[in-house]
């Protein structure tokens, strides 16, 4: 489950995590889609962070890979700070087609680590996405709505000029690991955090 990773710099020390997670009723505002969930939200831009330090571990999902939509323009991407306006975005896609309700069937490793998110398959022999830290701008979880007990986890991500971004789906196979997964994100950045802290203080 854990892997040994290697120290290295990373060009995120601007940046602080903040997770939170709360029970709240999600209604899409397309189709009449309505769910009750609990959406676990990690915001890369806010100013906080939860304190925990995984400094030297890397951890692994088993997950499943929806879709993605990519190229948005970053004045669209500003449209979709908030969990809701992101996850109203990812509903209309689906309806129109621009993105499956369900994955396909195979399943594929989903590892978070202080450099990142990577999407490999199970024997990760053939890596999908590479998502890095820096890049991140925000992840969340929530219930699918289609009543199997299944949540969404959608990451978003910008280019390196700061001029599209990108939303990523993945299926979870519970809420609980869905929320892990934002947790352990949340501690990845915190851990970058507080190493550039430290080298700044010397």
């Amino acid at each position: 489950m854990f892997r040994k990773g290697k120290k290295r710099h990373s060009s995120s020390s601007s940046q602080s995590s903040e997770i939170s997670t709360k029970s709240k009723s999600v209604d899409s505002s397309l189709g009449g889609l309505s769910r009750s969930s609990t959406v676990a939200s990690l915001d890369t831009d806010s100013t906080k962070s939860s304190g925990n330090n995984t400094s030297e571990t890397c951890t692994e999902f088993r997950v499943k890979y929806v879709g993605a939509i990519e190229k948005l323009k970053f004045d669209m991407s500003k449209t979709l700070q908030e969990p809701l306006d992101l996850i109203n975005y990812i509903d209309a896609a689906q309806q129109d087609g621009k993105l499956p309700f369900v994955p396909g069937d195979e399943e594929m490793v989903l590892v978070v680590s202080k450099y990142g998110v990577k999407v490999a398959s199970l024997d990760q022999c053939n890596v999908l996405h590479r998502h890095p830290l820096y890049l991140i701008v925000r992840m969340l979880c929530y219930d699918d709505g289609l009543g199997a007990g299944k949540n969404l986890l959608a990451l978003k991500t910008a280019d390196t000029k700061q001029e599209e971004c990108s939303i990523w789906v993945y299926q979870c196979s519970s809420s609980e690991q869905a929320q892990s997964i934002c947790k352990v994100l949340s501690a990845s950045f915190d851990c970058v955090l507080t190493s550039d802290k430290s080298r700044g203080s010397e």
